[in-house]
């Protein structure tokens, strides 16, 4: 009769019963962790229960096609209470946009611009909270400023910032200048940090209105250090024509308000930082 080794590894009292734990169990678990904080993450849970991170992602899958949550890059947020998405089909005017929300677009700016001061060469999108933070950069004398928007341009040709204007077609209205001369212009440059405007903020990310403009934007987040997107809150839960990217392709989210419950998991998951303008 063999004898054990003395020094032969003991058995984990505990590997039996992480074995029983059935798939309805770790469901409630995630459930349970989804009702209290909105969000889970894949490596949170797959901790906390101690199985692999791929028994948690097919968990997820299971619940997902159960219609009880929806997964994002790295977990999931709750499927319970989403709001409804609404669709905008036209672009409004570029004034009749500077009108809306206008306090709520300059506390933005004010914040957007104070989180430049760090970075030398900005890039700046067009839109109506970007045309804002434009006033604000006049007396930044070493800063360099590039930009698709003929307005921004104009307002800061005298100011004390250098300023790089894309050159291409100018579309009306708008006074954005896009097409291939200007993508291939700037998909040359490195950007300190970018500012993005959009039209629109969902859980699956940035919309916008304009093909033209969308190739620009996507430049600038391709090209930058530091990515930036600018959403008034009127923009939550809102689409529009174009899906310019996920939340995953930007750093930094500036808005005036706390974005709901449901974008707030997913921007949780996309490990975006969350700036509400004081």
């Amino acid at each position: 009769m063999s004898e054990t080794p003395v020094d032969a590894p003991k058995p984990d009292p505990n590997a039996a019963a992480r074995g029983r734990i059935l798939p309805e169990m770790r469901h409630a678990a995630i459930l349970d962790a989804l009702r209290a904080t909105g969000a889970v993450l894949v490596a949170e849970i797959a901790a906390q229960l101690q199985v692999s991170d791929m028994t948690v992602r097919r968990d997820l899958v299971e619940l997902e096609r159960a219609g009880r949550l929806v997964r994002t890059h790295g977990g999931a947020v709750s499927a319970v209470g989403t709001t409804t998405v609404s669709m905008d089909s036209e672009e409004p005017s570029f004034d009749a946009r500077l009108r809306r929300q206008h306090e709520a677009k300059e506390r933005i700016a004010v914040a957007a611009a104070g989180l430049s001061m760090a970075h030398r060469t900005i890039a700046l999108d067009v839109g109506t909270t970007t045309y804002l933070i434009a006033s604000h950069l006049r007396e930044r004398a070493h800063a360099k400023v590039f930009t698709n928007s003929v307005r921004v341009a104009a307002l800061l040709g005298s100011s004390q910032a250098e300023v790089y204007l894309a050159g291409g077609r100018v579309r009306r209205d708008e006074l954005s200048v896009g097409g291939a001369e200007a993508v291939a212009q700037f998909e040359k440059l490195w950007f300190d940090i970018c500012f993005i405007g959009l039209s629109g903020l969902t859980e699956s990310g940035l919309f916008d209105y304009s093909f033209e403009d969308v190739d620009l934007k996507q430049v600038y987040l391709n090209r930058s250090g530091l990515k930036v997107a600018l959403c008034d809150s009127s923009k939550f839960q809102r689409m529009s024509l174009v899906h310019v990217a996920p939340l995953t392709e930007i750093d930094v989210l500036i808005t005036d308000a706390p974005p709901p419950a449901e974008i707030a998991a997913a921007l949780k998951a996309a490990k975006v930082d969350v700036h509400v303008a004081p």
